[in-house]
This record gives structure tokens, sequence and C-alpha cells, in this order.
């Protein structure tokens, strides 16, 4: 069974997600820009780059929350 404690929320893993996004989203406009010259091709590539990375990115993150590898258990009890 997971364990709860140790799992994001769904609106924590869509916060990740798309701030994420919204950098590497930057990044492809602006080097595409600089490939191609073209400001309306390089929008459309950054926001074609978002929608998709943005969906693989967050069932990423939620299949990750179903694997345990890495994570430590808590103690048994507490003081």
């Amino acid at each position: 069974m997971i364990d709860l404690v140790f799992m994001d929320s769904k609106s924590r893993s869509i916060a990740k997600a798309v701030s994420y996004r919204a950098f590497g989203s930057l990044s492809t406009g602006v080097i595409f820009y600089f490939l191609s010259g073209d400001w309306k091709l390089s929008a459309g590539a950054g926001l074609a780059d978002s929608v998709v990375k943005l969906g693989l990115y967050f069932l990423h993150e939620r299949a990750w929350n179903h694997i345990n590898f890495g994570r430590q258990k808590p103690p048994e009890y507490e003081i």
C-alpha cells in the first residue's frame, strides 16, 4: 500500500508541471526563433511543446507517486 504522507496532491503536481513547462516552452520558443527567425512559428512551437509535455509530465509525476523506490519509511512511532 502507498503511504499517503509522501504523495503529492494532484493540484501540487499540476502546479509543478505548469511552472516547469513555462520555462521549458519559453526556451523552446527562443531556440526555435533563432533557428527560424519567425516569431509566429516560434510561438506555435512553444505552445505545442507546452501542451504535449505538460500532459506527459503530469502522467509521469502521478506514476512516480506509486513507486516506493528511494523513499524512506516514516518511523513506526513518534515521541
